[in-house]
């Protein structure tokens, strides 16, 4: 029975996490007609994309007192509301400039249930349990990279690309609905919380001088924006540069997306024999040699279609081993203040993630070489930050041991 509980739970906190993935690759399959029908470029079009990274970095820091503040559903509802509004103002626009604001309005929204699902992650399950349910939340999280661009293809195939918003729509009010009946909430309002800017930021600050949380909080961000970056740039990469079709772009998507599926489900299984720490370390090792091993390859046209889809399919895998437990890892040391914290992290990924996707927008033209360049950038980068800060952490803890 517990079992079965814990199962539609995830699933739940799933859907609300998938909310964002879904907005953001649905409709990659339709830039090209998206650009054609705005009478824009496929490179203004992305610009949508970098506006909806921005839009999730600000609502989560919005959304993250709220939650502590009032609980977690009332700001649930209020976000989903926004995103339902705004996603179906996207199926009427008529212009790139409406279209890039009112994805940010769409991403404020949607923030708002990714911050809640990680939240009550820490709400619903004990800590040492997080890990799992981070790589189980991964699961349902990873179907939708795996379905949204497939599913998009299609739609904007068969239908337009306005439909994927309408269809982003209906998604909206189908998880609005499994919040108000399928979801429970144990925690508390904590009315002594203030909402005023300055408490808020001293909050945020006594959560960012804690250093588990910078290391793994930043760590992990600095990682992740090497999936920002294949997401922006894909589409570039493969229909533009390959030239490959919207239906066939969604299937490579698909395929890409089966590696950050599979390693965060074996992550499960390797957490039996090793701690989180030591498969953070190994992940990201191994993701900087295969970055450097990538660029050097697309810097000598080494690579054809294959070899590039074989490289991602590396360097995804290697992400999604690291992400449930830097995820577990930044958010272990808090209970109180567990919206904040939450909220702080997914808005230091999402800030990192917007920074790469601009850069992808503005430097990939024609070239992979780019793309490598980030990629190998964000895995050396987060590798040198994990390891400077477990320094910090062990100094902590040793000052700690010598108190008591």
């Amino acid at each position: 029975m517990e079992k079965q509980k814990n199962f539609w739970l995830i699933l739940v906190l799933g859907s609300l996490t998938a909310i964002g993935p879904f907005s953001i690759d649905m409709y990659l399959p339709g830039f090209s007609a998206i650009a054609k029908d705005l009478n824009t470029t496929v490179n203004n079009v992305s610009l949508s994309l970098s506006s909806y990274f921005i839009g999730i970095s600000a609502g989560q820091l919005l959304y993250g007192p709220l939650l502590d503040r009032f609980g977690r559903k009332k700001p649930l509802y209020i976000g989903l509301l926004v995103y339902i509004i705004a996603s179906l103002c996207c199926v009427f626009v008529t212009d790139i400039d409406s279209f890039i604001v009112l994805r940010f309005i769409q991403a404020v929204g949607s923030c708002a249930a990714s911050v809640a699902a990680m939240t009550m992650v820490r709400d619903l399950f004990p800590v040492k349990e997080t890990p799992k349910v981070f790589a189980k939340l991964m699961l349902v999280l990873g179907l939708s990279p795996m379905l949204a661009p497939t599913i998009g293809g299609y739609v904007t195939a068969d239908f337009g690309w306005h439909a994927v918003f309408i269809i982003l729509t209906l998604m909206g009010v189908a998880i609005l609905a499994a919040v108000k009946f399928a979801l429970p909430s144990n925690y508390k309002p904590d009315t002594s919380i203030s909402l005023k800017p300055k408490p808020i930021i001293s909050n945020f600050l006594m959560v960012l001088k804690e250093p588990q949380f910078y290391t793994y909080a930043f760590t992990g961000a600095v990682a992740f924006a090497g999936l920002f970056t294949y997401v922006a740039g894909s589409p570039m990469i493969f229909m533009d540069i390959y030239k490959v079709d919207g239906k066939t772009y969604g299937w490579i998507f698909a395929l890409l997306s089966v590696s950050f599926i599979g390693s965060s489900q074996l992550n499960s299984i390797l957490l039996r024999k090793y701690t989180s720490e030591q498969l953070v370390r190994v992940a990201l090792i191994s993701q900087s040699i295969i970055s450097v091993f990538f660029l050097v390859g697309v810097m000598n046209d080494v690579f054809n279609l294959y070899g590039i889809i074989a490289m991602f399919f590396l360097f995804l895998s290697c992400l999604g081993l690291a992400s449930p437990n830097t995820a577990g890892l930044s958010l272990a040391p808090f209970a109180k203040n567990a919206g904040s914290a939450s909220a702080l992290m997914g808005a230091v990924q999402m800030i990192l993630g917007s920074v790469a996707s601009v850069a992808v927008g503005l430097f990939v033209k024609d070239s992979m070489t780019p793309i490598t360049v980030i990629l190998l950038a964000s895995s050396t980068l987060a590798l040198l930050i994990l390891t400077v800060g477990k320094r910090n952490i062990k100094k902590m803890q040793d000052s700690e041991q010598f108190i008591d």
